[in-house]
């Protein structure tokens, strides 16, 4: 009998079971993107690896469960995968189309380097974050420990969206600080411009929003620059009321800006 899929594998299998392509190709980087982890040594070894169907590896069952194959592998670099089973009258050309699939996972250690390459896109692209382009201090160290304090809390932590394997955004919610304010939790949000408009935010925000739930927040809160309107409607779509008005909240590009306080009861 075959054991069950390793835990660490499961937004693997969750991509797979929302592909629809017959045929679909990933780099190694996608995957331990997907997956949050490095893959282990002889999945970059040895084709093997990836051909194995019998306990006690497991990890084949984040495809095979939902109908793929290892088609070819070039180690080191990136796997095709196919449908086991093809409708005799399919369009083969879909494999050509991109199939946009959005995993939404904890964040974990091996993400550092890649989220700091992720807040750097974003203080760059953006006028509305808290850092700009170059002023905010990181260190994979830093990120890793701060990460560490994460996987410790029970009411705070950072989620991120990996669209079709690559880091588009991520949300992050602090609870507290105190036993008063226990049931309470902020939340800071960033999405690379390259993937605004495919339901990232959305996606972030609705994750965040359940998980609140399960570890008893009742009460989110955020805080957005006035100018911001993308952000804006994004926030009163999911349900985020103004609650006030922060003036001159930031110092952006020689000018005062203001933001809202905005909250939602959940």
């Amino acid at each position: 009998m075959v054991k069950k899929l390793e835990k660490k594998y499961i937004p693997l299998a969750t991509f797979f079971a929302e592909a629809a392509q017959n045929e679909v190709t990933l780099t190694y980087i996608a995957i331990e993107n997907i997956v949050g982890q490095q893959l282990p040594n002889a999945a970059y070894l040895n084709s093997s690896w990836w051909k194995k169907t019998k306990p006690p590896a497991s990890h084949f069952l984040a495809w095979i469960d939902s109908d793929y194959t290892v088609k070819e592998i070039e180690l080191g670099r990136s796997v095709t995968f196919v449908k086991i089973t093809e409708a005799i009258d399919c369009d083969l050309s879909s494999a050509d189309k991109p199939e946009n699939i959005l995993i939404i996972r904890p964040v974990d250690l091996d993400d550092a380097r890649s989220i700091i390459h992720l807040h750097q896109d974003i203080d760059a692209e953006s006028d509305f974050m808290l850092f700009g382009k170059d002023e905010r201090k990181m260190t994979v160290q830093s990120i890793r420990k701060r990460i560490g304090e994460w996987k410790k809390s029970e009411k705070s932590g950072m989620f991120v969206g990996i669209l079709n394997g690559e880091f588009a955004g991520f949300i992050a919610m602090t609870a507290g600080p105190a036993p008063r304010a226990d049931h309470r939790a902020s939340l800071v949000i960033g999405v690379r411009q390259a993937y605004y408009g495919q339901n990232v935010g959305t996606s972030l925000m609705k994750k965040v929003e359940t998980w609140a739930h399960e570890v008893g927040i009742s009460r989110l809160e955020l805080t957005v620059v006035e100018k911001n309107e993308p952000a804006l409607a994004l926030y009163k779509k999911m349900g985020y009321s103004i609650e006030g008005t922060r003036l001159n909240s930031l110092f952006i590009d020689g000018k005062y800006v203001n933001e809202f306080y905005m909250g939602k009861i959940i």
